[in-house]
């Protein structure tokens, strides 16, 4: 099962998609946002390309873990993709995304050019992979409850 995972900003969308064992997230595209319909077109575009099963936002939390209009607007777009998809859409909290991909791109010793091209993509890698590792740890986590449960009875 592929997730696509975005990085939804007011001028981009940065997109990155699960392999399909959803166990590593790779960068995908920018999308230049023009308009809603457009916006979508081009989120269907990279559904039906990756087969996806669902989408992977970050949710953009100020530093206390309060929500701010950025927060809203992604929630409303969030609420589009739902009504237009009619796929799964979790959130997650992807403060410092954006710094963490800035970091590794700087380490990467990439142009300011080139990393002004990427850097919404590698947001949306950070997103989804943090998603993706969080889901295995708690698979893995009930698999050893269930394990522990059997072993006593």
């Amino acid at each position: 099962m592929r997730t696509l995972g975005l990085d939804v900003g007011t001028k981009t969308i940065g997109v990155a998609v699960s392999d399909a064992l959803g166990l590593t997230a790779q960068t995908v595209t920018t999308v230049r946002r023009t308009n809603l319909k457009a916006d979508l077109a081009a989120l269907q575009k990279l559904i039906d390309e990756y087969e996806a099963q669902g989408f992977v936002v970050g949710l953009p939390l100020n530093m206390d873990g309060s929500e701010g209009p950025r927060a809203e607007a992604t929630r409303r777009f969030v609420e589009v993709l739902l009504q237009a998809f009619s796929l799964p859409v979790d959130f997650w909290d992807e403060r410092l995304s954006t710094v963490a991909a800035q970091r590794t791109l700087l380490e990467a010793d990439l142009s300011r050019a080139k990393r002004r091209g990427v850097i919404d993509q590698m947001a949306a890698q950070f997103i989804l992979q943090g998603w993706l590792d969080a889901r295995h740890v708690a698979q893995a986590r009930a698999v050893r409850e269930a394990e522990e449960d059997a072993s006593e009875e």
